[in-house]
This record gives C-alpha cells, structure tokens and sequence, in this order.
C-alpha cells in the first residue's frame, strides 16, 4: 500500500498529521551543545557525550500516547507488529517503527444523495434517483453513520487504499451499491409508505456485509432514509395518486363501519329468534309429552274403570264448554217429578221446580 502518493513528504495512512516522529536534525544539535559548551570539552570527549544525548533523544521519539478513545498500531518496517490499548507505550524510534492511533469509538456520517452545506443541503441527482422493483423511478436521500471497530483499527489502515484522502469513499460506494439493491426489490408503494423500516434494516445488513467481505475494519452504526418521493417532474401526478388512496381509504373505512354497526344487530336478531324457537319447540314437545303421558294414565284407569272413566269424562268436557252456566246433574231415572228447564236469556241455571200432579213428565 502506498502512503506516499501525494508526493508532498512522508505520509501515514491517516494524512500529515500521524506522520512518525522524525529524526532529529543534528547539526542544529551540534551547533547548540558547541554554543552551550563554549570549548570547555575536548575534542576526545565531547563526541561521546554527543552520542549519548543524541542516542538518548531518538530513543525518546519512540514514546507514544494512545487515548482511550483510541487504538494503537505499531508497525515495523510497514509491517503491522501490534495493537496496543489506551495508555503511554514505547516502540522501536523511526525509522524502524511506526505507531499510528485511529480513533474507533468516533462516530462518522456520510451522506447519500445530497450533501450538508452548513445549514442547507444541495442535491446530488445522480445518487438519489434509482429504480424500484416495478420500474418506477425514486428520489431517495439517506444518512449512514459508522465507526471503526476495536478489533478492526489494523484492517481499516492495511485493507482501505488512502483513507486519509476520502474516508468516506468505500462506505458512500457501498452504501448507494446497497441501496439501490435494496430499492430494486421493492416497489414503489412499499418505498413510499410502510416499507421504510425494512429498506433501512436490509441496506445496514447489505453494506455490513460488503464491508466484512473487504475486510475493511467499519462497523454501520445506523442506516437512516432522510427522504424518500417520486421525482419532482412527476410529484403532482403521484399526489394526486396519494390522494385517490386516501378517498379509498376513506370509503373503505366508512363502509366497515356501516358493516360492524349492522352485523352485531343482525347476528342479535337471528340468536334471538333462534332461542324463541327452540323456547317454542321445548314448550311444545314438554307439552305433547304431558298430554301423552295424562292419555296413557286416562287409559289405565280407563281400563280399570270404564263407566266411571267414561263418565267423568264427559262432565270434565262438559264443564270446559259451558264455564259460566250454572249446571245441575240429574241421574238417570232421576228426572221424575222435575221440570227441564233451559235459561235462553240468563247465565244462571234455576233451581228446578217440582212438577204438578198429574203431569206428564
């Protein structure tokens, strides 16, 4: 991997700024120590002393501090030694070793369709149209937010060809890649309305699988759809479209309720006279049943009995037929020197009198 393609001077995988310590300059250092000494050290002894310090200071550029939002990286000849963690740590000066310390807790956005200038944001219409899986076209503006990860530092700087240019280039590549899969599969409808969940669920599990495949060392910390509508030549026709859905909506709507305030009359009715028939049909056969179990008992005794059955048989029936006439029974052969008599215009039957004398009865 080359760190040096600007051709500007050394150049880590995370610009200028983590550059390795250089060496220092050594004729400034002599200059100094002959200015400080002002001859009072012979030629003999002065250049070990001056070995020494030097020795002492480039020893001390191999001193490196990693924060505790940050990984340490040590890096041997270009060759990746180590990871340390937070903490003061020493290596190997330069140019024998290297540390470099990327920041795997800090939060990075980028974005998909548009791009944030200060408090607006310019459109960017060769990302955001894409294809749905119907053949409609879409605008679609989304925000990715992502991180390094703590057992991935090494690969982001070993595995990413010059993050330090464009940090956001492989997750913006694969993030419109993943997108615009994603998109593809569903409709438009889905897109505009309840699909926009699972669109975003499915691109976070799309890019991170593009990512782990580049062993990149990113971790998607959350995929989020900012905007998504038909396209501005074609807005008016889809509210339009939105609109009539609404009415339908509306209509159907209305139309259940029309049928949840009938149906629970309905179904009341129908149990209602459901359970007045089955009343009916059990007072009826409870009904025969008595009649049939009183005629077989009328017969028993009937057949134990048959004049006296016979008998009260006929005043019972002759009492249901005249309820409100006084009646007064005569025995056979009883009728002698009484005189019949039949109350036309009364309900009172009178008591009978006792025939003359001489009378034919």
């Amino acid at each position: 991997m080359a760190w040096n393609d600007g051709g500007g001077g050394p150049q880590g995988p995370w610009g200028t700024g983590s550059v390795p310590p250089q060496p220092p300059d050594i004729d400034k250092i002599i200059e100094l120590l002959r200015e400080k000494l002002g001859g009072k050290m012979s030629g003999g002894r002065f250049w070990p002393f001056f070995g020494g310090v030097v020795l002492v200071l480039w020893m001390a550029t191999g001193i490196y501090l990693v924060a505790p939002d940050e990984k340490g990286i040590v890096v041997r000849f270009g060759r990746y030694v180590e990871t340390t963690d937070s903490g003061p740590h020493f290596h190997l000066p330069y140019p024998i070793e290297a540390a470099y310390t990327p920041k795997v807790t800090q939060v990075q956005r980028v974005e998909i369709g548009y791009r944030t200038r200060g408090r607006t944001s310019v459109a960017v219409a060769e990302e955001s149209l894409m294809l749905t899986g119907d053949e409609n076209i879409i605008d679609i503006n989304m925000s990715v937010q992502y991180r390094i990860e703590e057992n991935g530092a090494a690969n982001y700087l070993f595995n990413i060809r010059n993050p330090s240019s464009d940090p956001h280039m492989l997750v913006r590549n694969a993030a419109e890649a993943s997108i615009r899969q994603v998109i593809g599969r569903n409709s438009i409808d889905t897109a505009l309305t309840t699909g926009k969940e699972k669109i975003q669920a499915d691109t976070k599990q799309t890019m991170q699988a593009i990512l782990d495949n580049y062993r990149s060392g990113l971790r998607i910390v959350a995929v989020q759809l900012q905007q998504v509508a038909p396209p501005e030549e074609v807005v008016h026709a889809f509210k339009d479209v939105a609109s009539a859905r609404e009415d339908r909506e509306r209509a159907i709507n209305e139309a259940e309720g029309y049928a949840n305030d009938i149906l629970p009359k309905a179904k009341g009715e129908a149990a209602k006279q459901v359970q007045e028939a089955e009343a009916y049909k059990t007072a009826r056969v409870t009904r025969a049943e008595g009649e049939v179990h009183r005629f077989l008992s009328l017969l028993a005794e009937y057949n134990k009995a048959k004049e006296v059955t016979r008998t009260r048989l006929y005043l019972e029936t002759m009492e249901k037929i005249l309820p409100d006439i006084n009646k007064l029974v005569v025995q056979p052969g009883g009728s002698q020197g009484v005189l019949p008599y039949l109350p036309l215009n009364g309900k009172t039957l009178p008591a009978a009198e006792p025939a003359p004398k001489g009378a034919t009865p």
